[in-house]
């Protein structure tokens, strides 16, 4: 059960990581995805290929 948790809480804290190092390089093209609980939990969940998503959401929508 601890194992698990401790797998989770890194999930959580890479995803955060990767947000946060895109968050850096998109500033200088105004591409800022905003760091949530949501947008956290998707890439949790769903890896990488979501932050490619949310990229080309933020794209097509803004």
């Amino acid at each position: 059960m601890i194992k698990k948790a401790l797998e989770f809480i890194k999930k959580v804290v890479l995803s955060f990581a990767i947000l946060y190092t895109y968050n850096l390089i998109a500033v200088n093209f105004n591409m800022v995805i905003p760091i949530n609980i949501i947008t956290v939990s998707l890439i949790v969940f769903f890896g990488v290929p979501s932050l490619i998503a949310l990229i080309l959401f933020r794209i097509v929508i803004i």
